[in-house]
C-alpha cells in the first residue's frame, strides 16, 4: 500500500491528518520504507510534519496558504498525544464570531506538562497550561474532519483576562470581550460559577461587565457568588507589580490603566 493511496483514503473520509503509527499499521511496510515514503510526498507539499510523528494533509484547496484550519485537525493530534485540550483565547473568541482581531496563531489550552509552541513555516500554535482543568464550559463544534473542543463564549472571556499578561494586556482583549458577552448565556455563568477558582478574574470580569454593559443580567449572579465566598481589593491590569490601592467600586477592582476599546 503507497502512501499516496493511504492518503487518498483518508480524505475520502473527511480526516486531514495521521500518525506515522497508523499509516505503518496501514502499510504493513518497515520503519526505512515508512520514511523513504513520508519524506517524500513532505518535499512534495502534500504532508507536513506537524510534530514528530504526527502529519498533516495538505488538499489542493489549501496548498497555496500550506496550512490547515486548526478544527481540521485539532482533535486528532489530541488524541495522538492523549492529553485533554480545547481551543480557546482568540482562536475560540473566533470561532464563536467575535472576529475583531482574525488572528493566524492558533491557541489552545491543555494540562500536565508544558508543550512546546509550534512554528513551524505558516504554522503556528501556542499552547497554554491550565492546572485547574475546566469541570463545565467546554462545549464542542463540528467541523469537515468531526468534532472538536472549545471554551465557550464565557470561559473563553475568563481565559482572555486570566491570560492578559501574554495577550498583549486587557485593551487588546476589551473588544473581543465586548463582543464575546453578547453570545454569553446565563446557563454559561450557571456553570462557571460551580467550578470556577480564581475569583480575581471574576471581579476583573464583573468590573468589565459593568463598564461594557451595565444593564446585562449577569452581573447579580456573578456578585451574589462573590460575596457569598468573600473578596479584596485587585488590580485590573496585572502587569504592574504593586498592591491594589483604594478601590470605588463594588467588584473592588483598583482600575490601574485607562480603558480604550477600538470597536
Amino acid at each position: 500500500m503507497q502512501l499516496a493511496d493511504f492518503i487518498k483514503n483518508r480524505l475520502s473520509l473527511e480526516e486531514y491528518s495521521f500518525s506515522r503509527d497508523e499509516y505503518m499499521t496501514y502499510s504493513g511496510k518497515d520503519a526505512n520504507a515508512i520514511a523513504t515514503d513520508l519524506a517524500y510526498l513532505s518535499e512534495k507539499g502534500e504532508i507536513f510534519a506537524l510534530r514528530k510523528g504526527f502529519y498533516l494533509i495538505i488538499p489542493p484547496r489549501y496548498s497555496k496558504l500550506g496550512v490547515l484550519p486548526l478544527e481540521l485537525y485539532v482533535n486528532k493530534l489530541f488524541e495522538h498525544l492523549d492529553k485533554p485540550y480545547y481551543i480557546g483565547l482568540y482562536s475560540a473568541a473566533q470561532i464563536h464570531g467575535a472576529a475583531h482581531q482574525q488572528v493566524q496563531t492558533g491557541y489552545i489550552i491543555t494540562q500536565s506538562t508544558r508543550m512546546l509552541d509550534i512554528h513551524k513555516k505558516n504554522i503556528t500554535i501556542n499552547f497554554f497550561l491550565t492546572s485547574n482543568w475546566p469541570q463545565a464550559n467546554i462545549v464542542q463544534k463540528k467541523s469537515d474532519a468531526g468534532y472538536f473542543n472549545v471554551s465557550d463564549p464565557l470561559l473563553t472571556i475568563v481565559d482572555l483576562i486570566y491570560h492578559q499578561r501574554k495577550l498583549g494586556g486587557i485593551n487588546r482583549i476589551l473588544a473581543n470581550i465586548e463582543e464575546l458577552l453578547e453570545e454569553v448565556e446565563s446557563s454559561e455563568m450557571d456553570s462557571l460559577l460551580q467550578w470556577y477558582p480564581h475569583k480575581s478574574v471574576l471581579q476583573r470580569l464583573g468590573f468589565l461587565i459593568d463598564y461594557i454593559n451595565p444593564e446585562e443580567n449577569l452581573r447579580e449572579p456573578l456578585l451574589a457568588h462573590l460575596e457569598r465566598h468573600g473578596f479584596y481589593p485587585v488590580l485590573l491590569n496585572t502587569s504592574d507589580k504593586i498592591k491594589p490601592g483604594a478601590v470605588d467600586n463594588k467588584w473592588k477592582v483598583d482600575v490601574n490603566l485607562a480603558l480604550e476599546s477600538d470597536i
